[in-house]
């Protein structure tokens, strides 16, 4: 059974699948976690993404299905070590980097529904500062 959140940017909804068979340990710590709350800021260092910076956060999880570049809709979270805790929410070119370079994150989430409002609200990220997020089971 496929496990589906409902994630809200701001008054935008996307429907988001669980990578549950690539990321078992990552989806199952952050279900545990939910209803999430926190703000979706821009990125520095990683292109056309967004980010949660989470600091000293452990979600004690080690790397699984980790990449440096993941496509739009395809939210990462780095469990942190070079840098701090993060979830990185991508809306188009993006290659997963900090002030100490190149990252990788574990790939716990896909956006398959409301897709091409990425951009738009990313945008109001850059343009208009932090945004609200909520994750959520749907």
């Amino acid at each position: 059974m496929t496990t589906h959140l409902r994630i809200t940017v701001a008054d935008v909804q996307f429907v988001a699948r669980l990578e549950e068979a690539n990321a078992p340990q990552t989806c199952a710590e952050f279900r545990k976690l939910l209803p999430y709350r926190q703000k979706l800021i821009h990125a520095r260092w990683s292109g056309e993404a967004c980010w949660i910076p989470l600091g000293d956060f452990k979600l004690n999880v080690g790397f699984e299905n980790h990449t440096s570049h993941p496509a739009p809709g395809e939210i990462l979270f780095y469990p942190g070590g070079y840098s701090e805790t993060e979830i990185l929410f991508p809306y188009g070119a993006a290659c997963f980097a900090s002030k100490m370079g190149q990252l990788a994150g574990n790939h716990f989430l896909t956006i398959i529904e409301g897709k091409e409002n990425l951009r738009p609200i990313c945008e109001k990220v850059l343009w208009q500062g932090a945004q609200d997020i909520l994750f959520e089971l749907l």
